[in-house]
């Protein structure tokens, strides 16, 4: 007689270590899953270093069948994004569990009871922890992730849906290839619609300053903030999570794959591109029991020695709502993209955008991008 399903809470050191390893376990076999550094991870998790903790209320589940962890799960309450969204729900995240039904069920009613206990009036996700962290679960184009974005197995939508949980929201990533623009002549005719645009409507377009950029993060985050505070789900950044967002992307941003816009002078927008730090990633392969620095120096190798890079991802983008009818986003995609024409990158990838964001959408149809992977926002209602 199998042995049946019993989900505790996290609470001593061995339950944390556990919790945190399980995704190697999971994901031993798959070679498309990238495994974090495991200071990330450690970072992600720990309440006193992760700045989203001071707004976040949460717990950490395992699922066991006898002595054997066969998922994981946090319920969590979000009160920046209640306060912000005017919403009055909950999240889970760290989803992840075995191609087993009573498991999983298991877990996301864990974690809806969790949420549902303490007032509320939905569970929505996953979420890791915040949409400025992996969001969303990974229901169409199973093929490696790109950097900052999450990846599961197919079979994960299936286990969702029937714990009772629907859709809610869809996001989708578009892939741009710079060969296939070429071919089309997107170059010349985007720089041609860049200087008309350019010319109607006063808008200059700067790389970010290399010798400030705290400063140029805090203009970043000015403009994030505003461009998209009216976003289905979106949640300003404190200033601890912008100085965390500086330290992270430090360890491998490129200036040169940034640019602001402005209007007559006025700040408007901004885009950044980061190199796929994954590809890296993948070689160099971090694990438990592996010292962090032995994996450093093979990502060293894999990405200044004999770099193996050829993709970026767009992540941020943002246009002030008053900039939003003058060019300024069609601007700012030839400035990234010219940028990438002259680069070693082949491949980049556009995203997250929102299901119901049709003028980026319309943007990236123009641009020949084509739409690759979709991540889903699940949702169950009490």
């Amino acid at each position: 007689m199998p042995v049946s399903v019993e989900v505790r809470q996290v609470e001593s050191k061995s339950d944390f270590k556990t919790f945190f390893e399980f995704p190697w376990r999971l994901y031993e076999h798959d070679p498309n899953w990238v495994p974090p550094l495991l200071s990330v991870r450690k970072e992600l998790l720990d309440r006193e270093k992760n700045p989203a903790w001071e707004y976040l209320e949460g717990d950490h589940f395992i699922a066991w069948r006898g002595d054997k962890a066969v998922g994981t799960i946090t319920a969590l309450i979000n009160k920046r994004h209640n306060e912000f969204q005017n919403e009055h729900i909950g999240w889970f995240g760290t989803f992840e569990v075995y191609d087993d039904q009573e498991a999983a069920t298991a877990l996301l009613d864990t974690a809806a009871e969790w949420v549902r206990s303490r007032g509320y009036d939905a569970i929505r996700g996953p979420q890791s922890f915040t949409t400025h962290e992996e969001t969303g679960l990974l229901v169409e184009n199973f093929s490696r992730p790109v950097i900052l974005m999450p990846y599961n197995p197919p079979y994960y939508q299936h286990l969702i849906e029937a714990a009772g949980y629907k859709k809610n929201m869809d996001i989708y990533s578009f892939y741009i290839n710079r060969e296939t623009m070429r071919d089309a002549g997107m170059e010349d005719r985007l720089k041609k619609l860049t200087d008309y645009l350019k010319k109607r409507g006063k808008i200059t377009v700067r790389p970010i300053n290399r010798k400030n950029l705290k400063r140029e993060f805090t203009l970043f985050k000015e403009i994030y903030n505003a461009a998209w505070i009216q976003n289905w789900g979106f949640t300003p950044m404190t200033e601890r999570e912008l100085d965390a967002l500086v330290e992270s992307l430090g360890q491998f941003f490129d200036p040169d794959l940034a640019f602001f816009a402005e209007v007559d002078g006025v700040p408007a927008g901004f885009v950044l591109a980061i190199p796929d730090l994954n590809q890296v990633l993948l070689r160099a392969y971090p694990r438990p029991g592996v010292p962090e620095v032995v994996t450093l120096v093979k990502a060293v190798w894999h990405w200044k020695i004999r770099p193996v890079m050829d993709w970026v991802r767009i992540p941020l983008m943002g246009v002030k709502q008053q900039f939003r009818d003058t060019g300024v986003v069609a601007v700012l995609f030839y400035h990234i993209m010219h940028r990438l024409f002259d680069s070693r990158y082949q491949h980049a990838d556009a995203g997250w955008i929102l299901e119901n964001n049709h003028e980026l959408m319309n943007i990236t149809d123009a641009l020949r991008a084509k739409r690759y992977k979709t991540h889903r926002y699940y949702q169950k209602d009490f």
